[in-house]
């Protein structure tokens, strides 16, 4: 089910719920002022590791948030750029 009109933090809910679901253990920093600029929204663990940054549908992530998920590709890290669009992949990944 897609759900392209929802906000990042109602997004964010929706795939955590679903991450708890499918057994990932989740970490999201409510406060990410005292972190490194462009941290992923969500860091999940199970039998690997997945780092997601989510954005609502008109959402930009910013230069840092780009560069990141660029380095984490890099290191062989599996990072994603989810939007309310990309549900299925979502489900998909974390299934």
């Amino acid at each position: 089910m897609v759900v392209p009109r929802m906000s990042e933090s109602d997004f964010q809910s929706r795939v955590g719920d679903y991450a708890r679901l499918r057994g990932w253990l989740l970490w999201h920093e409510a406060d990410s002022r005292r972190n490194t600029a462009g941290l992923p929204d969500l860091i999940m663990l199970r039998e690997r590791l997945v780092m997601a940054e989510l954005k609502s549908a008109s959402g930009r992530p910013t230069v840092q948030q780009r560069n990141v998920l660029a380095l984490l590709a890099a290191a062989g890290v599996e990072s994603y750029l989810w939007r309310p669009a990309d549900w299925n992949q979502v489900m998909e990944v974390l299934a």
